[in-house]
């Protein structure tokens, strides 16, 4: 088991009290992304795999590996060459659905990975070419999934435009990516944050549709990420519920008899591993100017209107909670989060705010456009704002909108 680094403080408060940051500060806490992967190592019923794109960050990935989590799903040469890098061992696959074939062949002849997803008979192409050796022959050893294009209605965020082949053209593809690989699969994504587990029964659903038509054998399914995390108005059901319906549906799919199951949760891995302290630079009514925003940790907040856990640092705030929006430290109007953000009534100019569960892209997709964008990262000792694995959120499955029968 890996030993967590030392926390430098307890809390937000404390770091607040020591050093007073001019600049925003983002809070790691080793600990419950050890916890999360714990989860899925020991409870998901099959095999789990980082989507590394949530947090590239290479100490998580370190955490996430010495709790349990043994296959990385990368989406560009880059980030194959980052977890080969930190995790010599680690597993790639290389899961995004359009790739260059210099990131192929390098992915395959460098770095060992011998898993590609694919949605079109062109990259299939491609993929085949760029894993020949030197004498033109092809690969024997390749693992390849078709990635199925499905709903995302049941999910915050849809992931249902861009990648996937439709149904009425699976059977087809899948019968030609058979021919070409040792091991075939067939994958898909219902999208970002899914509420409710329903979402991946009828992906599976559209999985054995396809599957019995095209009458070939499928080694693996992978259903892709999609498991939640809490938020402000985000109550998803405990994940213990989505892992008992995805098995129940994968074990009734007509695949080989020892296919495994895979997922790729991102969001679910790391969200619960930072958050951000943040200063209020200037107040004009319900309006707070604080200094990270649209162009750092805050880009779900300000683009995709994502509400995140928020708590007023400061011990001399006494009037009631009312709804803030945040403008960020840029100059452009579109750095603005509408939230609303709920923070007691008085704040004012100079308090500081910790802003929760951004583990999950706010640190990934921080930039440094216009001067701004430094950030000090600091190991605290606290829970998260909110958390799906601390014992906290057991619901009786009785109380789930969708029957797990």
């Amino acid at each position: 088991m890996h030993e967590f680094p030392h926390a430098d403080h307890v809390d937000a408060r404390a770091v607040v009290r020591a050093i007073s940051p001019d600049e925003p500060v983002i809070l790691n806490r080793p600990h419950a992304a050890a916890r999360a992967a714990r989860f899925f190592a020991e409870k998901f019923p099959g095999k789990s795999l980082y989507a590394v794109k949530a947090n590239p960050s290479p100490e998580l990935l370190q955490i996430l590996w010495d709790n349990g989590v043994r296959h990385y799903d990368v989406a560009s040469i880059a980030e194959v060459r980052l977890v080969r890098q930190t995790l010599p061992e680690a597993t790639l696959c290389f899961m995004h659905p359009v790739k260059t074939p210099r990131a192929i062949r390098e992915a395959y002849f460098d770095h060992g990975c011998k898993t590609f997803s694919l949605d079109t008979v062109e990259e299939l192409e491609k993929i085949v070419d760029a894993c020949r050796d030197e004498a033109g022959n092809p690969a024997s050893d390749l693992r390849l999934l078709v990635r199925l294009r499905v709903s995302s209605e049941f999910s915050e965020l849809s992931l249902a435009s861009k990648f996937g082949v439709d149904l009425v053209d699976a059977p087809l593809l899948l019968q030609q990516t058979r021919q070409h690989c040792d091991w075939l699969g067939v994958c898909f994504h219902v999208g970002s944050q899914a509420m409710t587990p329903f979402a991946y029964v009828q992906a599976l659903e559209r999985v054995r549709a396809a599957v019995a038509q095209a009458s070939v054998v499928i080694d693996v399914v992978d259903v892709g990420g999609g498991f939640p995390s809490a938020y402000p108005d985000m109550d998803p059901p405990p994940l213990e519920d989505y892992f008992e319906v995805i098995a129940r549906h994968f074990e009734n799919l007509p695949i080989a008899y020892n296919a495994e199951l895979w997922c790729e949760p991102g969001r679910a891995l790391c969200a619960e591993y930072s958050s951000i302290i943040v200063r209020v630079e200037k107040r004009r009514g319900d309006e707070l100017y604080i200094n990270d925003g649209a162009y750092g940790a805050l880009f779900d907040a300000a683009h995709v209107d994502w509400r995140f856990p928020v708590r007023a640092l400061e011990d001399d705030l006494h009037e009631g909670l009312t709804e803030f929006s945040f403008y960020g430290p840029t100059c452009d109007d579109a750095d603005f989060m509408k939230g609303p953000f709920l923070l007691p009534a008085d704040i004012q100019s100079g308090d500081f705010i910790e802003i929760g569960m951004l583990g999950a892209y706010g640190a990934a997709m921080k930039t440094g456009f216009n001067g701004f964008g430094n950030a000090e990262q600091i190991v605290v000792a606290d829970e998260p704002m909110a958390s799906l694995y601390d014992g906290s959120r057991v619901r009786p499955a009785a109380d789930n909108v969708v029957s797990l029968r």
